[in-house]
C-alpha cells in the first residue's frame, strides 16, 4: 500500500492513494486518458497510406513508396519530438500541464488533416506531432511517480497502463474502419475524412478526461514551485507554433535524410543523459549506460515491428486473400489484432513473470528484450514461409490467418519488450532527468519507426509491392531480428550486471 511515509525515486513524498484492484486509483484515470488518446491515434493509423495513395497520387501503385516513406517520419517524428516534451514537463511547465497542452495540439492536427490538401494534410500531421510530444511521454511518467522507488507492483501497474493503450487501439481501427466503409463510404471508396475527425473527437474526450481527472494526483505531476507561473504555459505554446513548420519542412524531406537528424539528436541526447549519471556517481552512470544499450535494440525491434502501418497494409490490401464468401475482411480491421492479442496475453504473461520470479527464474531485462526480437523474427519467419510456400496460384494470394498469425506472434514480443521498456526508464534514468529519458525511449522508438519507412519502402520498390520484393525484403527482416535478438540474450548477463540489481 502507499503511504506518506513512502517516496518516489527523486525523493519526494507519495501521496496516501486510495486503492482500486490492487493499484492506486489514479492510474485508472491514466488508463482512461490514454486509451482516448489512443483512440485517436491508431484510429487513422490503419487509413494513412492507403489514403496519401488514393488522394495524392490517384491510386497508383507507384505512390506506395512515398506513403511508406510519408508514414514512416510521421511515426519516427511522434516519438522523437518526445525528447523535447520530456524536457519541457523536467524544466517548465511539470508534467500535468504538459500533457494537456500536448492534447489540445493532438486534436488540432486531428480536425486539419480532414482537409484534402497535401500541404495542410502534412501540416496537420506536424500538428500531432508537436502535440504528441507533449502528451506522450508525460503520462507514462506520472504512472512511474504514482508507485514509490521499491514498489513491486510497479512492472504490472505499467502492464495495466499497457492495456489501456490497447484497448483504444482496438476498438478504433473497427470502429473508424466501418464508418469509412460501412456508413459514410464503401471498401472501394472509403470516407478517409470521417476517420480523421472521429479521431479528432477522441481526442477531446482524452482532453476532457484528465483534466477533470487529474485531481486525483493530488500534486502528482504538477509544476514545480518555480514552474507556476502560467505565462510558461503560453511560452510553451507559442513554442509548440514554432515547432510544426520545422517539423513539416523534417516530413517534406523525410527517409535518409531524416535519419541524419534523428541519429544526431540520439547522440546528443544520449550524451546529456550519461553526463548527468557520472555526475550522480558509478551506479546512475552504469544503469544509464544499460539504459542507453537497451535503446539500440528497441530502434531494431520498432523497425520491422511498425511495418504494420505501412508495407503490411499493402500486404493486406493485395496480397492477403480477405474474401469469405461475398463479403470483405476491412484492410483497417488486421490493425486491431495486434490490440486483441494484447489485450488477451498481457495478463497471462504479467503472470509469467510473477511466477517465474518466486522460482527465482523471471528474465532479466535484456533477456526479455531479447526474447522480443526473436518473437519478431519468427512472424518474419511466418511470412516467409507463406510467401515461398502457401501462394495460391490462381489469384497469387496468401492465405488470410498467416497475416492474423503473424500480429499474434508480433504481438508476444512486444509484451516481452514494450512495457518492461517504460517501467525500466523509470528505473535506470537519472532521478532528475527521467522526463528526458522517457524523451529518450521513444526518441529510440522514432528512429526505429523512420528505419521501417525506410525499409517498407524498398519492400514495396517503385512500382508498387509484389510477393517477390515482399518475399526479399521480409526474409531480410527475420535474419536481422534473429541475429540482434541472439546478440542481446548472450550479452544479457553483462548488461544486467550495469544495472545494479534493477529487475
Amino acid at each position: 500500500m502507499s503511504g506518506a511515509a513512502e517516496t518516489n525515486r527523486d525523493g519526494t513524498a507519495l501521496p496516501q492513494f486510495k486503492q482500486l484492484m490492487g493499484h492506486p486509483q489514479p492510474l485508472w484515470m491514466l488508463f482512461m486518458s490514454e486509451f482516448w488518446e489512443r483512440f485517436a491515434f491508431y484510429g487513422i493509423r490503419w487509413a494513412l497510406v492507403l489514403y496519401i495513395v488514393a488522394q495524392f497520387h490517384g491510386g497508383s501503385p507507384t505512390g506506395q513508396a512515398s506513403a511508406n516513406l510519408t508514414y514512416g517520419s510521421y511515426l519516427a517524428l511522434v516519438y522523437a519530438v518526445a525528447i523535447f516534451g520530456g524536457y519541457v514537463a523536467d524544466k517548465v511547465i511539470g508534467y500535468q500541464r504538459s500533457i494537456l497542452t500536448g492534447a489540445v495540439f493532438m486534436a488540432t492536427g486531428l480536425f486539419l488533416i480532414t482537409l484534402p490538401d497535401p500541404t495542410i494534410f502534412k501540416l496537420g500531421l506536424s500538428t500531432i506531432v508537436v502535440g504528441n510530444g507533449l502528451f506522450k511521454p508525460n503520462i507514462s511518467t506520472i504512472v512511474g511517480k504514482c508507485y514509490s522507488a521499491g514498489d513491486e507492483r510497479r512492472d504490472s501497474g505499467f502492464t495495466i497502463f499497457y492495456m489501456g493503450i490497447n484497448a483504444g487501439a482496438f476498438l478504433s481501427p473497427l470502429f473508424t474502419g466501418w464508418l469509412a466503409d460501412q456508413v459514410f463510404g464503401t471498401e472501394a471508396m472509403p470516407a478517409y475524412k470521417v476517420v480523421f475527425l472521429a479521431a479528432g473527437v477522441g481526442m477531446l474526450i482524452s482532453l476532457v478526461w484528465f483534466y477533470i481527472g487529474r485531481r486525483q494526483l493530488q500534486g502528482i505531476g504538477a509544476p514545480l514551485p518555480d514552474q507556476q507561473n502560467r505565462m510558461r504555459v503560453l511560452y510553451v505554446i507559442l513554442g509548440g507554433v514554432v515547432t510544426v513548420p520545422i517539423v513539416f519542412a523534417l516530413l517534406a524531406v523525410g527517409g535518409k535524410n531524416l535519419q541524419w537528424v534523428l541519429s544526431a539528436m540520439f547522440l546528443g541526447l544520449s550524451a546529456m543523459l550519461l553526463i548527468e549519471g557520472i555526475k550522480d556517481g558509478a551506479v546512475a552512470r552504469d544503469k544509464t549506460i544499460a539504459m542507453l544499450l537497451i535503446f539500440v535494440f528497441n530502434i531494431m525491434f520498432w523497425m520491422f515491428f511498425e511495418q504494420a502501418g505501412s508495407s503490411f497494409t499493402f500486404l493486406a490490401d493485395q496480397i492477403v486473400n480477405r474474401q469469405f464468401g461475398s463479403w470483405t475482411f476491412p484492410t483497417g480491421w488486421f490493425q486491431s489484432v495486434n490490440a486483441v492479442a494484447i489485450i488477451l496475453f498481457a495478463p497471462i504473461v504479467a503472470w509469467v513473470w510473477v511466477a517465474l520470479s518466486k522460482v527465482n527464474a523471471n528474465p532479466s531485462i535484456p533477456r526479455k528484450f531479447g526474447l522480443g526480437l526473436i518473437f519478431n523474427g519468427l512472424a518474419f519467419l511466418l511470412l516467409m514461409y507463406a510467401l515461398s510456400s502457401l501462394l495460391n496460384p490462381a489469384d497469387n494470394k496468401i492465405p488470410f490467418w498467416t497475416l492474423v498469425a503473424v500480429y499474434l506472434i508480433q504481438s508476444i514480443g512486444e509484451l516481452c519488450l514494450s512495457p518492461i521498456g517504460l517501467s525500466m526508464v523509470t528505473k535506470l534514468a537519472p532521478v532528475r532527468l527521467v522526463g528526458l529519458g522517457m524523451g529518450g525511449w521513444f526518441l529510440s522508438t522514432g528512429i526505429g519507426n523512420n528505419l521501417s519507412g525506410i525499409f517498407a519502402s524498398e519492400v514495396s520498390g517503385e512500382g508498387g509491392m509484389t510477393t517477390t520484393s515482399a518475399l526479399s525484403g521480409y526474409t531480410f527482416g527475420f535474419w536481422a531480428l534473429t541475429i540482434a535478438g541472439l546478440i542481446l540474450l548472450i550479452a544479457a548477463p553483462r548488461v544486467q550486471k550495469l544495472m545494479h540489481g534493477v529487475k
